[in-house]
């Protein structure tokens, strides 16, 4: 394991913190873009080497006799004064978590790099909210205590509003209040959820190591679980976007600025999903067992065939990346459905192949944007003779986004696929069925933006002036995007075998008692 003079994680969490407070303070515009890309850059990095020296990690816990449930590396305990609570800021990863730290820091450093050359007014303000964002987001994977979780969440959650409220396009003041509304709810149910899960279990704490191993000892009784999981289902469901409890969504990532649409819909959504594979499927498996039914119902019928249809109305190009975002998280909640190893490890796979690709979408949506002056793909045509990089970066994220090999969506619903087909046939054939969706509507889109003859509108809107490709200031961040997805794609052991083994210890376990 390579040794830090400092911990990786908590520098992860306050060096975006630290940069938003010194821009706050009144840093000329200058210094602060460059201290920005410190703040976003950083945790990318960190993110990475945790990711690199992981096993290495696991390997020095394991020789040190050190350690809890699940496999954590990199762990640090900090005392916020409050450990009579059973409340501390308890750092770690595990095979679930690191993936979705490393995503998050990659997906940060994308969403800051566009910022930053966005030339949006009030840019300092506009960078500090994105890094205090960035700094709940790295919060909210590396944390073991469930208190902190959830704060992280709620850190992260604040600046959300506030950059759709200020900085949205069209019906943004309805857009932020709809979030708040939405989500805020969401995250009461949760909290409700999780405070039972503390008062119940006895153990006094709200480490999830600490907790897991107190109730494999001592499990809650049938009726606290079905009571406790069903509130973390609709909490954590109404964040993710699960049908019906979803039309926040595509309206607020059509209003809110690229940049949070890519750190929000990429990274925050994931915190839902996240919850219940890492806390309540190991915690309260015989209450997973009463709800996957209505769950998979809702998901399959709602999310995927619903949702499908209405992303392939869309004339809109960000209101249809909304609505294909909210579909796609379907195949998620039905993979959690399984109550499988394969089901949940395919889940995390793919909530970081969505993470990445639809962080991809948003940037590329908006800078067809600001070259066609509208959203309106009706209004479009024949962008790929004036901007045939950008056209290639496009035709390169929907085909991630439909699944296709080489790409690391292809793995995770890949999985999701073969733990469905051992759950219900039915459903595995709906989603299939959602697999022709994408590639309709996300076909259809890149006919209608970037060939075919030019609209009269978009002819008259520009007439024959020249349009510029992606410059070098939109291409960086779109590789690193797409780079990740193409890593992970041919290489997905990277992140299937520490799933697996920290799923193996947690979640296999636990549902095998239902």
């Amino acid at each position: 394991m390579s040794e830090l003079p400092f911990d990786p994680l908590l520098l992860a969490i306050l060096s975006p913190l630290a940069v938003a407070l010194v821009i706050a303070l009144g840093l000329p515009q200058r210094a602060s873009v460059a201290l920005a890309c410190v703040g976003f850059g950083l945790p990318a990095l960190l993110g990475l080497h945790t990711w690199y020296h992981f096993p290495s990690g696991l390997g020095a816990v394991a020789a040190s006799g050190v350690g809890g449930a699940g496999g954590y590396a990199f762990q640090s305990f900090y005392d916020t004064g409050l450990s009579r609570f059973g409340i501390m800021l308890s750092l770690g990863l595990n095979g679930i978590s690191m993936p979705l730290f490393a995503m998050a820091g990659v997906v940060g450093l994308a969403a800051g790099l566009y910022a930053i050359q966005s030339g949006a007014e009030r840019l300092k303000t506009y960078l500090a909210l994105l890094l205090v964002m960035q700094a709940g987001l790295m919060g909210v994977f590396a944390s073991v205590d469930v208190f902190f979780f959830y704060f992280f969440h709620e850190l992260a959650l604040i600046p959300t509003f506030i950059m759709v409220g200020i900085w949205g396009g069209r019906d943004r003041h309805y857009a932020a209040m709809k979030l708040t509304i939405y989500l805020t709810l969401g995250a009461m149910l949760s909290l409700v959820g999780l405070i039972a899960i503390y008062v119940k279990s006895g153990a006094q704490t709200f480490d999830l190591i600490a907790l897991r191993n107190a109730l494999a000892l001592q499990p809650l009784g049938e009726s606290v679980q079905s009571y406790a999981f069903g509130l973390l289902m609709f909490g954590f469901g109404i964040l993710v976007s699960l049908w019906p409890l979803h039309t926040w969504a595509p309206l607020g990532y059509g209003a809110a600025p690229s940049s949070a649409a890519m750190l929000h819909a990429g990274v925050l959504k994931k915190f839902g999903l996240y919850g219940l594979i890492q806390i309540a499927l190991p915690l309260l498996p015989l209450g997973a067992a009463k709800w996957v039914g209505l769950l998979a119902l809702l998901a399959a019928v709602g999310n995927v065939l619903v949702i499908g249809f209405v992303t392939m109305a869309q004339r809109d190009l960000k209101q249809m990346i909304g609505y294909s975002s909210v579909m796609h998280m379907g195949y998620a909640f039905l993979g959690i459905a399984c109550l499988s190893t394969v089901g949940a490890g395919g889940v995390v796979l793919l909530m970081v192949a969505h993470g990445l690709s639809v962080a991809l979408m948003f940037l590329l949506a908006t800078s067809v944007h600001q070259r066609t002056q509208t959203f309106d793909m009706a209004e479009m045509g024949g962008l790929a003779q004036r901007a045939p990089v950008l056209a290639a970066f496009f035709v390169a994220a929907t085909m991630a986004g439909i699944g296709l090999p080489g790409f690391a969506n292809f793995w995770g619903e890949l999985s999701i696929f073969v733990a469905l087909w051992s759950f219900s046939k039915l459903f595995t054939v709906i989603a299939v069925a959602g697999i022709i969706i994408s590639a309709i509507y996300g076909l259809r889109a890149v006919a209608r933006v970037f060939f075919g003859s030019p609209s009269a509108q978009f002819t008259a809107r520009v007439g024959g002036q020249p349009l510029a490709d992606l410059g070098w200031a939109e291409r960086l961040p779109a590789l690193l995007l797409l780079g990740a997805l193409l890593a992970v794609g041919f290489w997905p052991k990277s992140i299937s075998e520490p799933v697996n083994d920290a799923l193996q210890s947690t979640v296999s376990v636990a549902v095998s008692e239902s």
